[in-house]
């Protein structure tokens, strides 16, 4: 099932929830969205040197170390 069918289907059950259960999924969309964001920063935490990295990346760019992109890739 694509995400616009689930969408469409997830919709249709909202209609037909009362305010209280409206309530209680917008908080367990809440816990889900906070999980999967929490996943994926945890998933960048484990390649290794990545913290190094960044934060050498985030020191270049307070020091004007940066090239414009479009220097870099003329194709995109």
């Amino acid at each position: 099932m694509n995400n616009t069918a689930i969408g469409q289907q997830i919709n249709q059950y909202l209609d037909e929830l009362s305010s209280e259960h409206l309530e209680l999924v917008a908080d367990f969309l809440a816990y889900l969205a906070e999980k999967e964001s929490e996943e994926a920063t945890q998933e960048l935490l484990d390649i290794p040197g990545f913290i190094e990295s960044f934060e050498r990346g985030k020191k270049d760019i307070a020091e004007g170390r940066v090239k414009n992109w479009r220097t870099i890739r003329s194709d995109v």
